[in-house]
C-alpha cells in the first residue's frame, strides 16, 4: 500500500502507513462486527478492532486504521455502513507459495493464524520486503500475548523518554502503546535514547531484542565473553556478543553457509517470521489476542473426511466440536492438505475464530491402523462408567500353550451372535484395529 491509501486520524493529515490497513464497509450482515456506537468512540474501537481482529488487510502490524469519507461511510442507498467491517482470515498469499518460500511458509501461515503477522490489502504478503524496527517490535509484542496491555489508556497514551518520541506518535500513534509495552518489559537497551522506529530492523538488533522477549539477559550476560565461530564474528559489538550466543544456541538465529552472521543485514518479514515462529514455540501459547478466537490441542477422534466439522480430545479427556470455516488451513505432514486428509488419532493444533476452525496443524500423525481378528473364550470384562464394556480378557489355547490378552474395547463396539449378552466362557471371535475391539462375534 502507497501513501496516497494511508490511514488518516480524523485530525491529521495524511501520512505514510507501513501498517497498510484496510477496512471493508459493509451492509450489517453475518460476519459483519459493529464496532462503532458513535463518533466518540470510534477511533479507540477501530484500532482495537484492526490490532485484535482484521485479518484480511494490513501489514505485520495493522495498527493504523483508514479513515472512510462520508460518502464511503454510506452505501448507494444512503444506508450508514459507518463502523462496521468484514473480518475474516486469509492465509492465501499471491506472492506466498510452499514452493517459492517454502523455508519460511510453515512460519509464516502459523504467525498469521495467530494475528502476529497480516498480508497487504492486494493479497500480498512481500515476504522479501524489509521490515521496520517498529514492526518488529509490535510482533514481538503480539507474540508474547501482551497486545490487550497494549491497547490499554495509560500505555496507549504514555509520554515515552526517547529523543525521537514526537516523531513516533505523530506517524504512528498506535504503535506508541507497544513501545511503552516493550520498555516496561526491558526489550530496550539502557543506553538507548531513539527508537528509530522505520529503521531497518538488523540481524544483530533483532537477535538482542528476541533474547530479551526470553528474559534471558542473565544468560546473555554470561556468555559476553564467547568466541563465535563466524569470519566477520569481528562486526559483532562486544556488548552483543552473549546475545547471539544465546539466540543462536536457543535455535532462533543461525549463520550463512559462508560462515558469516552478517550482523548488519535488514531482515525480511519472511525472515521474521521464521525467527518468531522458533522464539513462539519456546513461550506458552498465546493464541490470537481477541476473546473470539482460542487454541485447542489434543487428539482427533474420528475422521474428518465428508465432514464439516473436527472433533478433539483434550488432555484433560473432555471433547470439543468445532466446526470447520469453509477456508480452513490444514497443514498435516509440513505440507498444505485438504481437511480430508485428517485422521482419527492425529494429534492437532487447532485455532478458531467466531467459533469456526481456521487453522489447523497436525502436530503428530496418527498411527496406520492395524486390523486384527481373535479368538478365545471369555475370562472376564470390565465396565467403565457409564455402564459400556471397557476392557476384554480373552484366554487363547495355543499348541497346547494358554495365554491371557487383554483388549481395550470400543464404547460403540458391535455385539452378535448367541443372545447378544456377554457372559465368561462363552467363546468369541473379537476384530478390531490397533489393539481395540470393535466387534465381538459370539460363537459358543
Amino acid at each position: 500500500m502507497d501513501s496516497k491509501n494511508a490511514g488518516t486520524h480524523p485530525n491529521q493529515k495524511p501520512l505514510p502507513n507501513p501498517f497498510n490497513v484496510r477496512y471493508n464497509t459493509v451492509k450489517s450482515d453475518k460476519g459483519v462486527v459493529n464496532l462503532m456506537q458513535h463518533k466518540v468512540q470510534a477511533w479507540k474501537k477501530t484500532a482495537v478492532a484492526t490490532l485484535a481482529l482484521s485479518m484480511l488487510a494490513g501489514s505485520a502490524t495493522g495498527l493504523v486504521a483508514s479513515a472512510k469519507s462520508k460518502h464511503e461511510d454510506n452505501d448507494d442507498h444512503g444506508n450508514s455502513n459507518k463502523g462496521k467491517i468484514e473480518i475474516r482470515y486469509n492465509f492465501n498469499f499471491k506472492d506466498l507459495s510452499e514452493d517459492n518460500y517454502k523455508w519460511a511458509y510453515a512460519h509464516i501461515i502459523r504467525l498469521v493464524s495467530q494475528g502476529v503477522f497480516k498480508g497487504y490489502d492486494d493479497g500480498s504478503f512481500k515476504p522479501s520486503n524489509k521490515i521496520t524496527r517498529v514492526e518488529t517490535i509490535v510482533a514481538a509484542v503480539r507474540l508474547l500475548g501482551l497486545e490487550s496491555e497494549a491497547q490499554k489508556p495509560e500505555n496507549m497514551n504514555a509520554k515515552l523518554n526517547f529523543k525521537d518520541f514526537d516523531q513516533l506518535k505523530k506517524k504512528y500513534p498506535q504503535a506508541v502503546g507497544y513501545v511503552a509495552v516493550a520498555l516496561k518489559n526491558d526489550l530496550f537497551n539502557e543506553n538507548d535514547s531513539v527508537i528509530q522506529a522505520e529503521k531497518p530492523a538488523t540481524r544483530l538488533w533483532a537477535s538482542v531484542l528476541l533474547v530479551k522477549s526470553m528474559k534471558l539477559e542473565a544468560e546473555a550476560s554470561a556468555k559476553m565473553g564467547t568466541e563465535l565461530s563466524f569470519r566477520d564474528a569481528d562486526a559483532i559489538p562486544a556488548g552483543s556478543v552473549g546475545y547471539v550466543a544465546v539466540a543462536i544456541e536457543k535455535g532462533l538465529v543461525s549463520g550463512y553457509t559462508d560462515n558469516t552472521f552478517q550482523p548488519n543485514k535488514p531482515i525480511t518479514r519472511a525472515e521474521l517470521a521464521s525467527i518468531l515462529d522458533r522464539l513462539g514455540v519456546q513461550l506458552p501459547d498465546q493464541g490470537n489476542q481477541n476473546n473470539q478466537a482460542q487454541a485447542i490441542t489434543g487428539t482427533v477422534t474420528a475422521n474428518v473426511y465428508g465432514s464439516t466439522s473436527i472433533t478433539v480430545k483434550k488432555a484433560d479427556n473432555t471433547s470439543v466440536t468445532v466446526p470447520l470455516d469453509a477456508n480452513v488451513f490444514v497443514f498435516r505432514n509440513g505440507i498444505k492438505s485438504p481437511a480430508s486428509a485428517i485422521l482419527a488419532g492425529d494429534e492437532v493444533l487447532v485455532r478458531t475464530y467466531e467459533g469456526k476452525a481456521v487453522f489447523i496443524e497436525v502436530t503428530k500423525t496418527a498411527q496406520a491402523a492395524v486390523q486384527f481378528t481373535d479368538a478365545g473364550k471369555i475370562s472376564s470384562f470390565t465396565f467403565d462408567a457409564s455402564g459400556k464394556i471397557a476392557t476384554l480378557s480373552l484366554t487363547r489355547d495355543v499348541n497346547g500353550t494358554t495365554s491371557t490378552i487383554v483388549y481395550n474395547v470400543d464404547p460403540s463396539v458391535k455385539i452378535t451372535g448367541g443372545n447378544g449378552v456377554l457372559a465368561a466362557s462363552l467363546v468369541v471371535i473379537v476384530k478390531g484395529e490397533n489393539t481395540l475391539v470393535k466387534e465381538i462375534q459370539i460363537t459358543g
